[in-house]
């Protein structure tokens, strides 16, 4: 993965000092008590590395990185407008879904495909509930939970956050063998049997609601994200042979579901 670098005054944000989790406890308190602007923006740039970690994850996906890379402080600023320094978690836990929220709904905002009303109010409102999930249970609402607390079917809970992804072009290229240009339509395959796909996509859901918070983590990461074991390691700051063992042991625990 390439590095995107962003500067602020002319310096990277790669050389700004990174405040240990004492220090960023220590200043959070300080800004609750006075509102001290200078503290704010020493806690923003801070962490503004962490933003930019996330924000790298859609580099392949998206051509204006700037303007994500400024929602995503949007979701940061929030993040230390309303962390509550009582709780025993660290700040990295809790920013990382508000900003990730405001990245997610930025990209939804500005998708080109018209999505019925409806559906984006199902998605919104699911992503709000799973955004305070986070915050209270650190780990992200199951289907199941979503769509309890929504009060809808499983089916149109998947539909409604299905028509948040990203759209691509089926001309767009998406490698180049040596021979030309492979588009995307041609990648798409052929399926007659469009119903059992979507079963399997939904039992595929179910069985995801087994895996701890990490297994979760690691499988959306490789398997629809498409990162690789080393990306992952150094997002996650564990060895890339640690996410290899955890990926084995959760597919395992998916195949042991899914076949009963």
């Amino acid at each position: 993965m390439s590095k995107y670098k962003v500067e602020l005054n002319g310096t990277n944000i790669e050389n700004y000092e990174k405040l240990s989790h004492q220090q960023t406890i220590e200043l959070l308190q300080l800004y609750q008590q006075n509102h001290d602007l200078k503290i704010k923006e020493k806690l923003v740039l801070s962490n503004l590395k962490l933003v930019l970690s996330l924000v790298q994850k859609y580099q392949q996906r998206v051509n204006h990185l700037d303007d994500l890379f400024q929602v995503g402080v949007i979701g940061l600023i929030k993040a230390i407008d309303h962390f509550d320094t009582s709780l025993e978690v660290r700040f990295s836990t809790y920013a990382v879904p508000l900003i990730l929220g405001e990245i997610k709904r930025y990209l939804r905002e500005s998708s080109p495909m018209h999505i019925p009303r409806s559906l984006r109010d199902i998605a919104y409102k699911a992503l709000v509930i799973n955004e305070d999930y986070m915050k209270k249970h650190h780990r992200e609402a199951s289907f199941q939970e979503l769509s309890c607390q929504l009060k809808i079917n499983e089916y149109v809970l998947v539909e409604a956050l299905s028509s948040t992804q990203n759209v691509s072009s089926l001309s767009q290229e998406v490698q180049n063998d040596g021979n030309g240009p492979i588009d995307l339509e041609s990648q798409i395959p052929d399926r007659h049997n469009a119903i059992d796909e979507i079963q399997r996509t939904i039992d595929l859901q179910k069985a995801m609601h087994c895996l701890d918070q990490k297994e979760l983590h690691i499988i959306k990461e490789r398997y629809f994200e498409g990162f690789t074991q080393s990306e992952i390691a150094k997002d996650l700051m564990i060895s890339q042979a640690q996410v290899s063992r955890i990926e084995k042991q959760a597919l395992s625990h998916l195949k042991k579901y899914m076949i009963g």
